[in-house]
């Protein structure tokens, strides 16, 4: 072979060293990120350019938080040289984003063994441990970090105090952080973080904003960001960020399970088991991704496939209230009370105030014999104003099976009422003194003094429960829950204006479903109906499958004539929850008789009546069913009957007096249409005052 000229080959060796130059530069620059400074700067093997190549390119990936790609590139370049020591940090560090410490441990250590100076990778070894469950050591290695890591170090002793409930402490080390490096996304993420499971929904949204503006490749912020849209706007309006997060690198497992949580709330269940499978494949064996998974078999009725699917997780979530909640649901689908009554027994012992968990548990006791424990249960449920039928009818059971009947009797009364009470403060059975003291010991507890306030409400002293809700608002100005409870005082003293604008303050922050049923009912309450629905639409057009929302809009459609459109809200509903909802089926006939369908509106009415036959509200559909039909006789019976048994409620007076004025009873006709005019919330007042004049 021929020589090439002196001045080819100086040609060449000049473009080898460009290249060797940035990719050496591409090593260099991402030093921060590892948080490592490397001992060994090229690797030993021939193969030296694929490893080079390949480990560039593993660099750059992270930069821009393509974090399994990166991981790839980097598994590349140890094959190309298995004894390379940055190759295998870099790949460490790719672990480590992924969230797997086990891995990332195990890679730091065969980076160890190939010359690499450990000493400088304290910061990811604490990482690595925090990943893997243990904060305690995580803290103790972090603090063992050379100086110019301890922004990597204090992030992780930071994440280590939030898992050991330290959240104060969590904030004031990466406040810390901060205030020396304001530009950190990094750690402005992670205060994010730390400030959504402390309860400062407003503090997180700027922390995680603020991450975002100054990295938009920041994944875990843009993640972070989804979660609190989805709390603060609604559904549809957090899909955007997770779908931003998932664009830097399509396999990011943190993305994709809230992703696919988020889509099957939303009712795009296909998505949502694509997404359950992308993270499988991303994270196999993900107790997350088979948890989703089997909230989507469970709705779709196959409990079996339900079942195997959480067998999969493995106990791993067994910490979660959701998985609490559905392994009880689907143990007791299987006739396993003891294992449904201890799992919900250990939620409600979480989430005292879950009125779902104590619904649930309830009935199993009620089922498995224990009717003095199901009242235990079901009672600071059934002391609320607006306690559901279900839950009052599970009361009157217990008590019957007691020997009460007495009280037995008061709680089916209540039971067949057709209207509720406002929400009300969650009963308490701890006397107002040990509220009071637990308060007083631990003043900076949101928690405690909340309890407090429910106590003061409670024994009927409002205004030193006004004068606490407004203390805990000033105190705690980003978290929801505080101007929640604010705007529950007003509404017990009847303030509903203020309340509704108390409500708005909180749904700025987390717009959920109770915010939102408590805005709309203030709203109301205070004469601003027009702005009620507005807030109903706002919601359901981000949370199209809420039962809540969807019942309440029905409800109002009924009541504005909306016939059509109330029909297919209703209907919907049915497809969803079934055929034994009493309420539903007799809002169902309404609907069908406004919409001149008599005949359906008749066999939903008597669906209704069957289902709940001392409830006046199905009674009176049942009864008016009857009369659109022309079976005015049995039609009278049923309509006397609910008026009998609810006689405060108006428009069950005004269907007695149309059915008595059109059977020429005009005294009594008059007497039941005057009543219904005579509550200010009567809707139907024309058409009332006409008849009136027709039969003066």
């Amino acid at each position: 072979m021929r020589d090439r000229p002196a001045s080819s080959r100086a040609r060449s060796r000049a473009r080898l060293r460009r290249r060797t130059g940035i990719l050496a530069g591409a090593i260099l620059s991402v030093a921060a990120i590892l948080g490592v400074t490397l001992a060994v700067a090229a690797p030993a093997r021939a193969d030296a350019p694929t490893a080079r190549q390949e480990l560039a390119q593993s660099l750059g990936l992270l930069r821009v938080a393509n974090f399994n790609a990166a991981r790839a590139h980097a598994q590349a370049a140890i094959k190309a040289d298995p004894d390379w020591g940055l190759a295998h940090a870099v790949l460490a560090r790719a672990y480590l984003a992924l969230g797997d410490g086990i891995a990332a441990e195990g890679e730091l250590n065969r980076a160890k063994a190939a010359g690499f100076d450990i000493d400088r990778a304290h910061q990811l070894y604490a990482h690595a441990w925090l990943l893997q469950g243990d904060p305690k050591r995580a803290i103790a290695e972090a603090a063992r970090a050379q100086p110019r890591f301890a922004g990597y170090a204090v992030r992780v002793g930071a994440r280590a105090l939030a898992a050991l409930g330290d959240l104060p402490g969590a904030q004031r080390a990466l406040a810390n952080v901060l205030s020396a490096n304001p530009g950190n996304s990094a750690a402005w993420s992670d205060l994010g973080r730390v400030r959504s499971d402390s309860g400062d929904i407003a503090g997180a949204l700027d922390a995680a904003t603020r991450a975002i503006s100054l990295d938009a490749n920041n994944i875990e912020a843009l993640t972070l960001r989804g979660e609190l849209i989805r709390g603060q706007y609604g559904l549809v309006a957090a899909l955007p960020w997770f779908e931003a997060a998932l664009k830097h690198d399509a396999y990011y497992h943190p993305a994709l399970i809230e992703y696919a949580g988020t889509l099957g709330d939303v009712g795009r269940y296909s998505d949502m088991l694509e997404a359950t499978r992308k993270a499988l494949a991303a994270r196999p064996g993900s107790p997350q991704a088979y948890y989703l998974q089997a909230v989507l078999a469970a709705r779709a009725g196959n409990f079996d496939l339900a079942r195997s699917l959480m067998e999969r997780t493995a106990g791993k979530l067994d910490a979660l209230p959701a998985a609490l909640l559905l392994g009880g649901m689907l143990s007791y689908e299987a006739g396993a009370y003891e294992q449904a009554i201890d799992r919900w027994r250990q939620l409600v012992g979480r989430q005292p105030m879950n009125i779902t968990a104590r619904r649930l548990l309830g009935a199993a006791l009620l089922r498995s014999g224990d009717a003095k424990g199901a009242l235990d249960v079901l009672r600071p449920v059934a002391l609320r104003g607006d306690a559901d039928s279900y839950t009052l009818r599970l009361v009157a059971r217990a008590f019957e099976r007691t020997g009460e009947r007495d009280w037995s009797g008061r709680f089916l009364d209540r039971a067949a009422w057709p209207m509720r009470e406002g929400s009300s403060p969650f009963g308490t059975d701890d006397s107002l003194p040990d509220l009071a003291g637990a308060s007083d010991e631990a003043p900076d507890d949101p928690v405690l003094r909340l309890g407090y306030l429910r106590g003061l409400v409670e024994a009927g002293n409002t205004g030193a429960a006004l004068a606490q809700a407004q203390g805990l608002v000033r105190d705690h100005p980003g978290a929801p829950a505080a101007y929640l409870a604010l705007g529950d005082v007003l509404m017990v003293t009847g303030r509903y204006g203020d309340a509704a604008a108390a409500y708005r303050h909180a749904a700025d922050m987390h717009f959920d479903e109770p915010t939102m049923l408590r805005t709309v009912d203030a709203l109301d309450k205070a004469g601003r109906r027009p702005e009620a629905a507005n807030v109903l639409a706002l919601f359901l057009s981000q949370n199209p499958q809420d039962i809540a929302g969807q019942r309440l809009a029905a409800h109002w459609q009924i009541a504005g004539g909306e016939w059509d459109s109330a029909i297919d809200t209703l209907e919907g509903l049915r497809l969803r929850i079934g055929n034994r909802d009493a309420a539903l089926l007799a809002e169902l006939a309404y609907a069908y008789i406004g919409d001149d369908d008599a005949e359906t509106g008749l066999a939903y009415a008597k669906a209704a009546y069957a289902l709940a036959p001392m409830n006046p509200a199905t009674s009176d559909a049942y009864g008016w069913a009857l009369y659109q039909t022309g079976e005015n006789g049995a039609a009278l019976q049923l309509l006397e009957k609910a008026a009998s048994i609810a006689p405060g409620h108006a428009v069950l007076r005004w269907h007695l007096g149309q059915a008595y004025a059109d059977l020429g009873r005009t005294p009594e006709a008059v007497a039941q249409i005057e009543a219904a005019l005579a509550d200010p919330s009567f809707e139907d007042r024309a058409a009332a005052r006409a008849l009136l004049k027709t039969l003066a």
